[in-house]
């Protein structure tokens, strides 16, 4: 048996040349996570959020979670990275409390502090106050999930009805360097960072040990960023090809000067695809690669990237399903 997590990732972009439209792909992204989770075909479903981008970039990750939780019975959804800092820590404190409700504690967050100037201008935010922001938010949602009065910004507050989760819905702290690692710590969080370096992990550990954070953990990320099951690997490479690049092409161009586990140096298409970021694989060698990452790594499938083919996504679901789970969890299966 593999130890490895199997995601099922959506971040619903389809750029006007995408074979599947905005409508499709959003009935299409419920509907696979029912299939999944009634077919315990993934462990956990992962939303992220970008604002103002062209091809529709999911903007409302929170609203989706309520969609995907409300159609499902038991799988989780977590939004990494949601951006904190551009949302009302006391309308977002309530949106989230609903949520945990009406979900049973099946989300959780990566806050995250943000990294595109754009989606700041476009809030009316000053991009220089992002982290400070970040770091007030996660201490007024706090008080608000206690369900008692507190004073913010002269105001009395209060936010009822509390989350189910206690003490409060799970959250983690994103980022991309030590400073990122210090300050989940000091904000007495655990660390997902964006990037599999193990330099974070001891630095938010030091912090830990600083601020005497007893209960905080790293879960560094392992394993490809795309991940696709096909019988034929080189036709179906060829088919999503376009939407491997546009998808690397365009975090690239958002994240200079940043790191990212899932951030491309390929130059084209074929040096894309040899970089192994975005993994085309046949059934026996994805549950090679599962035992590869085991433990502690993670199968993410992406079964819509940037719009492609709702078919292809799911010819992959199926084929990992009939061919990959019952040999990497043969109790399950």
């Amino acid at each position: 048996m593999a130890e490895v997590t199997i995601a099922l990732r959506y971040d619903l972009r389809s750029p006007e040349w995408a074979a599947t439209p905005h409508d499709e792909l959003y009935r299409t992204c419920i509907e696979q996570c029912v299939w999944a989770d009634e077919h315990g075909a993934a462990d956990i479903v992962s939303l992220s959020e970008h604002h103002g981008i062209d091809d529709g970039y999911l903007p409302a990750p929170f609203a989706m979670a309520a969609a995907i939780t409300g159609a499902t019975k038991r799988i989780p959804v977590t939004i990494a990275a949601a951006l904190v800092p551009l949302h009302d820590p006391v309308r977002l404190a309530e949106q989230i409390a609903v949520l945990d409700l009406a979900s049973g504690g099946r989300v959780s967050f990566v806050a995250g502090a943000g990294y595109k100037r754009s989606e700041f201008e476009m809030a009316g935010i000053a991009y220089k106050d992002r982290t400070a922001l970040l770091e007030r938010s996660i201490e007024v949602m706090r008080k608000a999930w206690t369900g008692e009065p507190f004073e913010w910004e002269g105001r009395t507050v209060v936010v009822r009805p509390v989350p189910t989760t206690k003490p409060h819905p799970l959250i983690m702290g994103g980022g991309s360097g030590p400073k990122a690692a210090r300050r989940a710590a000091r904000m007495r969080l655990p660390f997902f960072p964006g990037v599999g370096d193990p330099a974070l992990k001891e630095a938010y550990e030091d912090e830990c040990r600083a601020v005497g954070f007893e209960n905080g953990f790293c879960v560094l990320p392992k394993g490809p960023g795309f991940l696709h099951v096909s019988e034929d690997p080189e036709k179906a490479w060829a088919e999503i090809s376009r939407y491997a690049w546009y998808d690397a092409d365009t975090y690239r161009s958002w994240q200079e000067g940043t790191r990212a586990e899932v951030l491309t140096a390929a130059a084209d298409v074929d040096e894309l695809r040899r970089e192994g970021k975005y993994r085309v694989v046949t059934p026996d060698e994805c549950v090679a690669l599962a035992e590869e990452l085991s433990p502690g790594g993670a199968l993410v499938l992406h079964p819509l990237l940037c719009g492609m083919p709702a078919g292809l996504g799911w010819e992959s679901l199926r084929l990992f399903k009939e061919k990959v789970l019952p040999r990497i969890r043969p109790a399950q299966t």
